[in-house]
């Protein structure tokens, strides 16, 4: 069980940003990714709509011998997330508790924007999370519909790309925020634009590197870590695929991925 493979799944392939943190923090672990990329964007779809794909992109990695999945999707992990635990017997990891864990890790943060796609922010899930943990906390969401197409065109350092996030962000930080929570896989490429729109006394916590963390720590407690002493392999499989997936890809994993498969649900 240790040495079987970790399921990651996202609507598309934004969340390889989870399957790269992962890679640098546990790179013993094999790792099979699934983007659900004929379907993508989930955020538009119901809520039963979002739990049956979720559901049928869990048992794909399940056929796949996996000994744990991540739910590497925001808009998933809000509508998805209990179903899928309560149906599975290995564990299911959801991206919104680590990013959550993560925010609360500093005592001193008590104002908290959020930003995310309309799916994600029209759940409140972040927020909710947040309000059953501590009381307190002023929370200010932001639907953020335009970075994933800039992120998508790799406009990630164009000037209207700095315009948006501007845009985007101000209303935040005229409130005094003291921590920007990035509720969506495709964010952390534009870490470095945030980190410099936001300033020093912002916190950015995004959602790919607090859920490797997440992960790793349950693995830890459930004894499930890899005993391998070798590089793990990625496996890569899109339900429809393109040339502009394959230079996604590349994209979000900062190096060349494997040959990447087509895959039916």
């Amino acid at each position: 069980m240790n040495d079987g493979a970790l399921g990651i799944f996202d609507s598309g392939v934004g969340g390889l940003t989870v399957v790269r943190a992962v890679q640098e923090l546990l790179p013993a672990e094999n790792i099979v990714y699934l983007g659900d990329t004929a379907r993508v964007p989930y955020g538009s779809k119901s809520p039963e709509t979002i739990r049956r794909f979720a559901d049928e992109d869990a048992r794909h990695l399940i056929s796949r011998g996996v000994k744990a999945i991540v739910v590497a999707c925001n808009t998933a992990t809000a509508h998805a997330l209990p179903s899928l635990q309560q149906q599975y017997r290995i564990p299911v990891i959801g991206v919104i508790e680590a990013g959550v864990e993560a925010v609360l890790a500093d005592r001193s943060a008590t104002r908290i924007g959020i930003i995310a796609t309309r799916g994600t922010i029209a759940s409140h899930a972040y927020q909710h999370a947040l309000a059953l943990r501590r009381t307190g906390m002023m929370i200010v969401e932001q639907s953020t519909p335009l970075l994933v197409p800039l992120i998508e065109e790799n406009w990630i350092d164009h000037p209207a790309t700095k315009i948006i996030l501007q845009s985007y962000l101000q209303p935040m930080l005229d409130k005094g925020i003291d921590t920007l929570l990035l509720a969506c896989t495709h964010y952390p490429l534009l870490v470095p634009l945030l980190t410099q729109l936001v300033g020093a006394d912002v916190r950015i916590v995004d959602s790919a590197s607090t859920c490797a963390l997440h992960l790793r720590s349950e693995l830890e407690r459930l004894d499930m870590l890899a005993t391998r002493d070798r590089q793990g392999i990625l496996q890569i499989g899109l339900t429809d695929l393109s040339d502009q997936f394959e230079i996604l890809a590349r994209q979000f994993l900062h190096k060349t991925p494997p040959r990447i498969e087509r895959v039916e649900l």
